[in-house]
């Protein structure tokens, strides 16, 4: 398995596609914008120069990766060869099942696919395909390139052959691949987000702050980023897609949004990707902090 195809050049996408070329295969980067192609490659290229910076990689290393990604706007090209495809796509169920419909029909009868759903059935991704035991949830961390873990879930008709095959080529990857059951949420986001919602509970009721609850949850518990700045850091859009695909999963109460995320997304305040959401990201507030540096 050489040639993975990756679907969507977004956040995710980049980073899944950076993770595969740095460790020798051939991708094919997918995305219907050419503009977006180019800020992923961007994106790739930035993040590389870092780890030279830190000596993790050479010159020559980065020169590599970059020649192992090749970038595409169509699926169908895109795709021909192709022995796996790993979807990263906006978390938005109608969008994916059309995006699997159109490679199953593209891509050749042996191709794995795969989705980097944080939150969606594959059981139900799968249905649209004729290949049901053939898809597979192959779910990365942000940064890709830096987590370690990948949760690999199980349709219900999910092969145990696939099963094998996803979970050996994700140490190669040097991924920690652990493998779970289809349920809404999985576990990562099925235990991290009714943590987050009830952070967003606690602003909303007034018991106190967003720097003393992200403080609290630091020092108390030990946590590298609270838990309103990892909101943030997600997006409170995805956020809320996850917690509304639990609580349409599970119909219990304790999934339902808070509903001061709901006016949040509603307003456009989602996280670091608008600029503002509990923190501000915005240029002006990163100026503020350079010149504070200088007084």
């Amino acid at each position: 398995m050489k040639n993975v195809a990756v679907i969507g050049a977004g956040t995710m996408g980049n980073g899944i596609a950076h993770t595969f070329a740095q460790s020798g295969f051939k991708v094919q980067l997918i995305d219907i914008s050419e503009p977006a192609l180019k800020r992923g490659i961007d994106t790739i290229s930035k993040n590389l120069d870092r780890m030279i910076a830190k000596e993790k990689i050479t010159e020559s290393d980065k020169a590599e990766t970059l020649g192992n990604i090749t970038t595409f706007t169509s699926v169908s090209e895109g795709v021909e060869y192709a022995s796996l495809v790993v979807e990263a796509a906006t978390e938005n169920i109608d969008l994916k099942l059309k995006i699997f419909k159109d490679l199953d029909a593209a891509c050749p009868d042996d191709t794995i696919l795969a989705t980097n759903t944080s939150s969606i059935s594959i059981t139900q991704i799968a249905a649209v395909t004729s290949r049901p035991d053939m898809v597979i949830g192959m779910h990365f961390m942000n940064p890709v390139p830096i987590m370690k873990l990948v949760e690999i879930i199980r349709g219900y008709n999910t092969s145990d052959e696939v099963t094998n095959t996803i979970m050996d080529l994700s140490k190669k990857l040097g991924k920690v691949p652990t493998e779970v059951n289809d349920y809404p949420g999985f576990v990562a986001n099925r235990i991290l987000m009714p943590m987050i919602n009830e952070s967003i509970e606690t602003l909303y009721n007034g018991v106190a702050g967003v720097v003393e609850i992200d403080t609290v949850m630091k020092l108390g518990m030990a946590h590298p980023m609270g838990p309103l700045q990892l909101a943030d850091f997600i997006g409170l859009d995805v956020c809320l897609s996850i917690l509304e695909v639990m609580y349409d999963g599970f119909k219990n109460p304790k999934y339902a949004p808070c509903p001061l995320l709901v006016n949040m997304v509603r307003a456009g305040k989602l996280g670091v990707k608008s600029g503002e959401g509990f923190y501000d990201y915005s240029e002006s507030k990163k100026a503020e902090k350079v010149a504070s540096q200088f007084n």
